[in-house]
């Protein structure tokens, strides 16, 4: 078999949510963040896993999404939408029972004119600057909101994966400020806003990347392991090149491996010359440029070329392949292509 095989293990993903849960007190909701496919991994298996473990709110980016997760849940589970009430998704939000979150006067508009008896829900922007109502359209509007009886009201924080950030307390007291004294459910913390501690878990947190092994969450167990097979190899002598542009040159003779997987399986092109795959718990430099397909790797300190070589594994985790690319475990996960042999293990 020449693709890789990438591994969900779905009890670590489950124990995530447990831990991520115990962070707030019993009165505080914990839904989980299904968006991207469930970060690369799958929706409906991740959603699924997610529901046995405790998880009754799951919220996705755009309506579509929480299609296919309505279809792994059936009808009990609540669904929420970030992007809100979009042009053409009246149907979809009616047809699938999906909240949307409405983020300005436009979207709760539409909401009221084709779907009034339809659950909603609120997103205010306190900071960030992304997306919600901002502080002069809530004033203008709260009154005809909270008669409509929203489920939810909710912001998100711009720099929670830094707990000394000053914009988190400016962002925190604007969030009171534009929802204190009303009776309403609310939420402002994802992972990172969740590790940040009780004064930003309101009624509701939302975690996202901590559930899936990521960054800032460092306590989280692994979620993704990722092995690839190893095409061929050969051997380089000084002054040869390996890969397009000849990127890197042998200064000595070496043992290259090429394995099969490359950008279009989502080990992106920045890893080009930077990071490593594991043989066991022993490094091996990638090297050459990052192709469609494949990837050169330095296997000469090596006794014996095994079968295949790890890219996610108990040596290298989703933020360190991160931090080798330039990029974020995010982009990682989510970049993870379908030409792998997926495993799920319960």
């Amino acid at each position: 078999m020449a693709g890789g095989t990438l591994t969900i293990d779905l009890a670590a993903l489950a124990a995530n949510y447990a831990a991520l849960h115990a962070k707030s007190s019993d009165a505080v909701e914990t839904a989980a963040v299904v968006k991207a496919n469930g970060y690369g991994l799958d929706a409906g298996t991740v959603a699924r896993t997610l529901a046995q473990a405790g998880a009754t709110w799951f919220f996705v980016a755009i309506a579509e999404e929480g299609v296919a997760v309505r279809a792994a849940l059936g009808l009990d589970a609540t669904i929420c939408v970030f992007s809100g009430h979009m042009d053409g998704d009246t149907a979809l939000l009616a047809d699938h029972n999906l909240i949307p979150m409405l983020n300005d006067p436009a979207q709760l508009d539409r909401h009221m004119a084709t779907l009034p008896d339809h659950r909603f829900g609120i997103q205010l922007d306190t900071g960030m600057n992304r997306l919600g109502f901002e502080a002069d359209q809530w004033d203008a509007t709260r009154d005809r909101v909270m008669a409509a009886n929203p489920i939810l009201v909710m912001s998100h924080l711009a720099c929670a994966d830094e707990p000394d950030h000053p914009l988190n307390r400016e962002q925190l007291a604007n969030f009171h400020a534009m929802t204190d004294g009303f009776d309403v459910r609310r939420s402002l913390a994802a992972t990172g806003g969740t590790l940040l501690g009780p004064d930003y878990h309101f009624d509701m947190t939302r975690p996202g990347i901590g559930l899936y092994g990521g960054a800032p969450f460092v306590d989280a167990k692994p979620v993704a392991y990722l092995s690839v097979p190893i095409i061929q190899t050969r051997i380089v002598h000084p002054g040869e090149g390996v890969g397009y542009g000849k990127f890197w040159i042998a200064d000595k003779r070496s043992v290259i491996a090429t394995i099969s997987a490359g950008y279009a399986d989502g080990l992106i092109r920045a890893q080009s010359g930077r990071g490593f795959l594991f043989d066991d718990q022993t490094a091996c430099p990638i090297i050459g440029r990052v192709s469609m397909d494949m990837i050169g790797v330095d296997v000469t300190h090596l006794p014996d070329i095994p079968a295949a070589l790890d890219m996610l594994c108990t040596a290298q985790g989703v933020d360190a392949v991160a931090d080798a690319a330039g990029t974020i475990g995010y982009e990682i996960l989510t970049s993870l292509g379908a030409r792998y042999n997926r495993i799920y293990q319960p």
